[in-house]
């Protein structure tokens, strides 16, 4: 759906359920991340322009923002401890995840899948590939409205986003970049609710 927003807004792109794409931001451009339908995570994750080698990182900016998840205003680093993006507007109960990695074979594996199982680490092979581009590694990506609550004794647990329809959550680039973005495809755990759908996002 390449949706059009008010006569001078920049469409909607489509986050196609249980795949990824990728696309090219300028420092200072805004990217709004839409969870169309509710309840879907979407993998984020960035490449400097300049080299692939640079990536968002999610140890590192905890190290930089002290925090589990980041809020508006918050500025997220990349692997050499450079800005990447900062959150500038969030519309939704702030629940995102830093901890989190990637899903991939070997975890639907695990899980109990058999035979072929979408994950974010494809998608985001794929949406890289399509740009002419291969990264030998998957970083940890942003999981963006994911909800990973840490408990009292330090346990971890994976349940459904809070993240009500059509809200969202901006980040601004503070360098050139590559941003590459997963409608997370996990149906056997509660991180989608069970349901993976599509998302959003527009570039400005």
């Amino acid at each position: 759906m390449n949706k059009q927003v008010g006569a001078l807004q920049p469409a909607l792109e489509l986050i196609p359920a249980r795949s990824g794409v990728a696309a090219r931001v300028k420092r200072g451009q805004s990217v709004r991340v839409v969870n169309t339908h509710g309840k879907q995570v979407v993998d984020t994750w960035a490449f400097s322009a300049a080299d692939i080698d640079e990536h968002l990182s999610m140890e590192h900016s905890r190290a930089a923002i002290l925090k589990l998840m980041p809020a508006v205003g918050d500025t997220l680093v990349s692997n050499r401890r450079n800005p990447m993006l900062t959150v500038v507007d969030d519309t939704t109960p702030g629940i995102h995840d830093m901890l989190i990695a990637a899903c991939d074979e070997h975890r639907y594996r695990q899980l109990g899948a058999h035979g072929h199982h979408d994950s974010c680490t494809d998608n985001l092979k794929a949406a890289l590939a399509a740009l002419g581009i291969a990264v030998p590694l998957t970083p940890s990506p942003l999981n963006l409205f994911m909800n990973v609550p840490v408990r009292a004794d330090g346990s971890l647990a994976f349940e459904a986003p809070v993240s009500e329809p059509g809200q969202h959550i901006a980040l601004r680039a503070e360098m050139d970049l590559i941003i590459v973005f997963s409608a997370c495809p996990q149906d056997m755990v509660p991180v989608n609710a069970m349901h993976p759908t599509d998302a959003h996002y527009q570039i400005a």
